[in-house]
């Protein structure tokens, strides 16, 4: 059994530390704020590799097919460890274009992903429409996959900080700012924690342990700005080049999302949702009418590359980080556990994960 403190209290720091717990390990969990209170509350939830990633496949994307696939078993196992249930859709997607010259684009993304056991097909634009009867007339064609899901990612976040403390996790939160001591013991304002391992899981705020860590991490936040709608409803998750829009069990239509560089400056601009709104509005004409009745923002954090950082430091063997997953932290939550969960445990996987280690800047 070895200690654990988990710096960050996202979905990222605590996926990790429901795995590890779950494994035998003695977890802490250190949060600034509150758990899941930025990115991972913010976000739309959308468990959808296939239509997000566009160009062919490299180890990012092997990475999330195989979060994808864990997602099942992985959210029911939350589910039952935390006694509340939340929404998990496997709704399928619809990526939709509006010109003719874009249709190669669709059957080379078929093309690569059926190396992979993807399931996709090619539909005409009256085919989406039998599907979606409120999609816009001017839809050419789509690429329909059936297997993509969404999730929501308020209820998600709240169960697992649910499972974590069922399951015996200590959770700390309003911690402050945390620092390492030169025993590798986590150090706040009123805490001094001694652990084996220390996990940084803390998103956008990383770059923060550069000085201490003594290496470059470059990541840096992205805003992200999300509205809802009160419906119409949509039975699939639609993507175009410009965005997406999902329904929520609640009735919502969230449609996101727009993205600028701003700091950790969370508000909304009138920019950023116009933006969303014309699209929008355009893919689904029922919307032409409505306004949006929540707007919100979440910052990602990105990095320079567009990989995560995942792994231990090799100079450093009882640091470890999970940070840097940009957009995708809700898909990537699974696979990321397991992977921090199996360098504790000295356990190989089958994963190529050379490309997400720390030091690689």
């Amino acid at each position: 059994m070895a200690r654990i403190t988990i710096v960050g209290g996202g979905v990222i720091g605590l996926s990790i530390a429901y795995e590890c717990q779950k494994r035998g390990h003695e977890l802490t969990i250190v949060e600034a704020g509150e758990c899941g209170g930025q990115a991972s509350g913010a976000a739309a939830g959308m468990l959808a590799p296939y239509s997000e990633i566009e160009e062919d496949p490299d180890d990012f994307f092997r990475l999330c097919q195989r979060s994808l696939q864990l997602f099942p078993a992985w959210q029911n196992e939350i589910k039952q460890s935390a006694q509340i249930d939340f929404e998990y859709n496997e709704s399928g997607s619809l990526y939709c274009i509006f010109h003719e010259a874009d249709r190669l684009s669709l059957e080379t993304k078929k093309s690569w992903q059926k190396k992979f056991g993807v399931e996709s097909f090619i539909l005409s634009g009256d085919e989406v429409r039998q599907k979606e009867p409120e999609l816009s007339g001017e839809i050419v064609a789509g690429l329909w996959c059936p297997e993509e899901s969404h999730i929501y990612a308020p209820d998600y976040v709240s169960a697992l900080l649910q499972a974590c403390r069922n399951t015996g996790v200590c959770v700390i939160e309003h911690a402050g700012e945390a620092t390492l001591g030169e025993d590798n013991e986590v150090i706040t304002e009123h805490y001094e924690i001694e652990a084996d391992y220390t996990v940084i899981a803390t998103g956008a705020w990383a770059m923060k342990w550069e000085e201490k860590l003594g290496f470059s991490l470059p990541i840096f936040p992205i805003r992200g700005q999300i509205c809802a709608y009160e419906g119409p409803s949509l039975k699939h998750i639609i993507f175009t080049s410009q965005g997406y829009l999902v329904s929520k069990e609640n009735g919502s239509l969230v449609s996101g999302a727009s993205e600028d560089i701003a700091g950790f400056n969370t508000d909304v601009t009138t920019h950023g949702i116009r933006r969303l709104e014309k699209w929008s509005k355009k893919i689904v004409p029922k919307l032409l009418s409505e306004t949006p009745f929540h707007t919100w923002a979440g910052l990602r954090p990105a990095t320079q590359d567009g990989f995560p950082l995942i792994g231990r430091l090799q100079y450093s063997p009882k640091v470890i980080l999970a940070t840097g997953h940009y957009r995708n932290g809700i898909l990537l939550s699974p696979v990321t556990a397991k992977i921090v969960a199996d360098e504790i445990d000295g356990k190989t996987h089958d994963l190529a994960i050379g490309n997400f280690r720390p030091e690689r800047f």
